[in-house]
């Protein structure tokens, strides 16, 4: 039997049917979006305002706050408005591009985080040639593949659904579009479909995931060769970037690494890598490096500074 593709929208049913609780929601995930959106912007502003944050890692941190911002605004707008409306419907064309930028975004952080580990290793483990090999130039070049990396991926992705046969229901257990729930809603044999979203996401996070942390077991083991205070910092530091790879990969790695299959807890793992991880991870960099906290509040104090003085001018 041969179906056509009429679906000109998307039912999402969203994180619950309770109005109490939407609501509740509704402030929760606001508040969430504002600190995400505040806490990026001001690490982006904080490390290109200072002359001393000029290191490959303060580089790799300004991309990692503009991908999370992107991200989380791909995806959480939609969700708080949805939170207010009795009918959370979305047209078809808005679903590809939520799934497209979702994807996007969260592939090109994938490689991303791979560069941030390459960069520490180096830094930790090859000290004398950090400047050599993390040059301007190789610098770039990480991160213009990290977006072509994402891009690839993201558009392998929306090839695997964009002509799927959409014959109803047409109503999403989700309050977002992602792959699994539309290959649920296909009219035609998915499985293989399946396996190649296994292949491209889980495979893959799994992979990188496990790579990422013997790198970090290899950089942690070569820091009893430091001095006390040289290796309380790396460790600081190192801390940080494994907290939010563990964040980022572990949802990721069960949403993906397994067969197609709606869960009635897959709506709330993505909520952990798409809206609280990309608040966290500014905090989580911003507390545990000094070095920021100290830039954030010279700049602040500069600018406190400033304000009082054109105050004062004024008078």
């Amino acid at each position: 039997m041969e179906y056509s593709n009429t679906v000109t929208e998307f039912v999402l049913l969203g994180l619950t049917q309770d109005p109490g609780s939407q609501k509740a929601l509704f402030v929760i995930f606001l508040l969430t979006y504002l600190v995400t959106m505040v806490g990026n912007l001001l690490t982006v502003v904080t490390v290109l305002a200072s002359p001393s944050l000029g290191s490959p890692m303060y580089l790799f941190l300004v991309y990692l706050s503009l991908m999370d911002a992107s991200y989380s605004t791909a995806i959480t707008p939609n969700l708080i408005i949805d939170l207010l409306c009795g009918q959370k419907t979305i047209s078809f064309s808005a679903c590809m591009g939520q799934l497209f930028l979702e994807h996007l975004f969260g592939g090109a952080e994938v490689f991303l985080l791979v560069a941030m580990a390459y960069d520490r290793y180096v830094a930790i483990c090859k000290p004398l040639h950090y400047i050599t090999i993390m040059n301007r130039q190789v610098c770039i070049l990480l991160l213009v593949v990290s977006s072509p990396g994402g891009f690839v991926h993201s558009v392998v992705q929306l090839l695997f659904v964009y002509n799927l046969p959409f014959c109803g229901p047409i109503v999403i257990d989700h309050f977002m579009c992602d792959m699994y729930p539309l290959l649920e809603l296909a009219c035609t044999d998915t499985y293989f479909l399946g396996l190649t979203v296994v292949a491209n996401g889980g495979a893959i996070c799994t992979v990188i995931f496990i790579c990422l942390l013997i790198s970090y077991g290899v950089i942690l083991s070569s820091l009893k060769t430091h001095s006390q205070e040289g290796g309380r910092k790396a460790l600081s530091t190192c801390g940080s970037h494994i907290m939010v790879v563990v964040l980022f990969f572990v949802p990721c790695i069960f949403m993906y690494g397994r067969p197609v299959s709606n869960l009635s807890v897959d709506k709330f793992i993505s909520v952990v890598y798409t809206v609280i991880t990309p608040m966290l991870n500014p905090l989580i960099y911003t507390l545990r490096n000094s070095d920021i906290s100290i830039a954030m509040t010279k700049l602040w104090c500069r600018k406190l500074a400033l304000d009082r003085l054109r105050i004062c001018h004024s008078y």
